[in-house]
């Protein structure tokens, strides 16, 4: 089981449940950031002496576990990392060549990361957005839409209740053979649906470290012929390997060192050994703690579900979950919860055009749970809503 030695900065009963916008850093992650400052302090890629050369073996041991982590091969992808899963959107679809597009789609239950991004494409490039709908597990009707030479930007896991985009094989193949590109926001999945992901081919996966119990940090990994579709829009120090007047020579040109066509200026090295350590906790967890996980979640489901008086917004039980108090502004309950050392978040959870304008709803309190929840937290939380409800 997940050892509470490795989140024993947590207070006598507090009981955090906001890991869906960023999880807890277990202990051997923040002594990984710590080792990092305090013995290996380090530009990479630019430095000969010996701490560079540890940093640059720590970050190169870090991008090829993301690859073992999701399952895809070295020889098709690539991985980049950049400030969050925002910033990789947008990095991406502001770099597309529209000569290669009909249109852009995203979806209705999208976190503003794509809806916003795949707006200001639009108005960029003067090519049409589609919104699509989602069914109420996640998935997506393909044979509904047209995705003929399509950017697809959509999310493989909701950000307020969870649900996954189960056919996303699918979606993959018909989107492919139509001509298009798909793009993945993944910052809901890494953490506790990676599975999903696993294996499929997609064009792009964006996500952050920081709500997968890694240091702040944001992910792309992207299939190497993407960038036949892209021209280079953002580019700096450390993207070259030489200058002139009037042109430079992208070191991205090189397999070796093809990461850096999204890597302008000096990265967050530190924060990327965080990370490294963060999938090696991951990869090392047991079926218990999953376990542990799914019960909790369960638990705290269906005592909610149980209440006339609590309306939710998700459909089954996800450690990620939504839901308003009938007769009760839900910013003043996370206040309340809050007074009890809870720790959840409240309102549209950056969802605002589905939560709001599609489905009409009240402002939110939303519960995600982590791995490092305990079954105590969980009658913490159950005795106090209780009393509220």
């Amino acid at each position: 089981m997940v050892s509470m030695k490795e989140f024993d900065y947590l207070g006598k009963g507090e009981v955090y449940l906001d890991s869906a916008c960023q999880s807890l850093r277990p202990r051997p992650v923040i002594e990984a950031i710590n080792q990092y400052y305090t013995e290996h302090n380090s530009c990479g890629e630019r430095v000969k002496y010996k701490w560079g050369v540890i940093t640059d073996d720590k970050v190169e041991a870090t991008r090829e576990k993301v690859l073992k982590y999701l399952k895809l091969s070295s020889r098709k992808y690539t991985v980049s990392f950049t400030l969050n899963t925002t910033y990789g959107i947008n990095l991406i679809l502001s770099q597309l060549n529209p000569k290669h597009f009909s249109k852009i789609i995203t979806s209705e239950i999208e976190h503003n990361s794509p809806f916003l991004s795949s707006m200001a494409f639009s108005k960029r490039t003067g090519l049409p957005r589609e919104v699509i709908e989602r069914n109420e597990d996640g998935s997506i009707d393909v044979d509904e839409y047209d995705f003929k030479r399509a950017v697809v930007v959509v999310n493989c896991a909701s950000n307020f209740d969870g649900r996954k985009l189960k056919n996303i094989k699918e979606l993959t193949k018909v989107v492919h053979k139509a001509g298009g590109i798909i793009i993945i926001d993944a910052a809901q999945a890494m953490a506790h649906s990676a599975d999903i992901l696993k294996g499929v081919e997609v064009d792009a996966i964006c996500f952050s470290a920081h709500k997968m119990y890694a240091p702040s940090l944001g992910v792309i990994v992207w299939r190497d012929d993407l960038t036949e579709k892209m021209e280079v829009g953002f580019i700096g120090g450390g993207m070259v390997d030489d200058v002139k007047k009037e042109s430079y020579l992208l070191s991205a040109e090189s397999k070796e060192h093809r990461y850096t066509r999204f890597e302008s200026g000096l990265q967050a090295w530190g924060e990327i050994v965080g990370f490294g350590a963060a999938l090696d906790w991951l990869n090392g967890l047991s079926k218990k703690d999953w376990k542990n996980l799914e019960d909790n979640t369960r638990e705290l489901y269906d005592f909610l579900a149980n209440s006339d008086k609590v309306h939710f917004v998700n459909n089954e039980a996800n450690p990620t979950m939504s839901f308003y108090v009938e007769g009760l502004d839900s910013h003043m309950l996370g206040n309340a919860l809050s007074r009890k050392n809870i720790m959840a978040r409240t309102g549209y959870f950056c969802a605002h055009y589905y939560l709001d304008h599609v489905l009409g709803l009240p402002p939110l309190l939303r519960f995600s749970l982590g791995l490092h929840n305990r079954p105590e937290d969980i009658d913490k939380v159950k005795k106090v809503m209780k009393e509220v409800i």
